[in-house]
């Protein structure tokens, strides 16, 4: 059941594509939603600390302060035009504190919203991503960056690959699944024999939810397997993806694998993953 949705609040931009989506799906399920807007401390190079005049930096941070606040002004407004309860928070960070800080404050909520970085908007929002995913162990719904229309269940896409990850995924994702139109499991592998069985004893454990899935088989050929996944979602008409999001983990620091940042870098449709 999802009764509490937080989003990161992107400032600076005219319109947030990730708190639009996050509202829609606060208001499919009834859900009270949190927007949290971070301000940043001004960034300076390294080696020219001393020659920065005080009011530059003052001037950076106060910038950095007015985006935040347009930021939560703009996801109020939003928020109480759909009918939502809406709270805000606006909070102090430099630009790698404030991923690890979203992470944890996640952990508190049925489900976190985050939008797909964006070129401009330079690392923090592939850290912010990173962070509640692989930080917060609560199911992240990534939204792209082209998205227009709000929540959509007509044709659900999940990924079953018969991972820990995968399995996490699915079980985040039956409040969505068991309000789909239709879903579809798909299989991308070598061995079809294997896929088979995994693939029906999932459609069975799907049924057993009153979820009538049906089972999709491809292989990978020569090329990625998120090259397999996107081209297999926009060919079907999907308009909602669940997969579990995979990653290393290299001096306690989680880096994104391969599948998953080619899903988060070329996404077409809205992705829920779970680490």
């Amino acid at each position: 059941m999802i009764k509490d949705i937080v989003v990161n609040l992107s400032g600076g931009h005219s319109q947030d594509f990730a708190v639009d989506y996050a509202i829609s799906v606060a208001r499919a399920f009834d859900a009270q939603i949190t927007g949290i807007a971070f301000v940043f401390d001004a960034v300076i190079p390294d080696g020219v600390m001393g020659s920065v005049p005080i009011e530059m930096i003052e001037m950076q941070r106060e910038e950095n302060s007015k985006a935040a606040k347009t930021a939560t002004e703009r996801f109020a407004a939003s928020a109480k035009a759909a009918g939502i309860p809406a709270q805000t928070r606006v909070i102090d960070a430099n630009l790698g504190g404030a991923a690890t800080i979203f992470g944890a404050i996640a952990r508190r909520f049925d489900l976190a919203v985050a939008g797909q970085a964006r070129r401009e908007g330079g690392a923090s929002e592939q850290l912010m991503i990173e962070a509640a995913l692989f930080e917060s162990g609560r199911p992240v719904i990534m939204v792209p960056y082209i998205q227009k229309e709000g929540l959509k269940l007509d044709r659900v896409l999940a990924c079953w690959d018969g991972s820990r990850t995968a399995a996490r995924a699915i079980a985040d994702a039956m409040p969505f699944l068991e309000r789909a139109k239709a879903v579809e499991l798909l299989m991308v592998g070598e061995d079809r024999k294997q896929d088979e069985i995994a693939g029906v004893d999932m459609i069975a454990h799907l049924a057993r939810h009153g979820i009538s899935a049906r089972a999709e088989r491809t292989t990978r050929g020569d090329i990625g397997i998120e090259n397999v996944i996107l081209s297999y979602a926009a060919d079907s008409g999907a308009d909602f993806m669940v997969m579990g999001g995979y990653g290393h983990s290299r001096l306690r620091e989680f880096v994104l694998g391969g599948v998953t940042r080619g899903i988060l870098g070329s996404m077409t449709l809205p992705v829920l993953m779970s680490h």
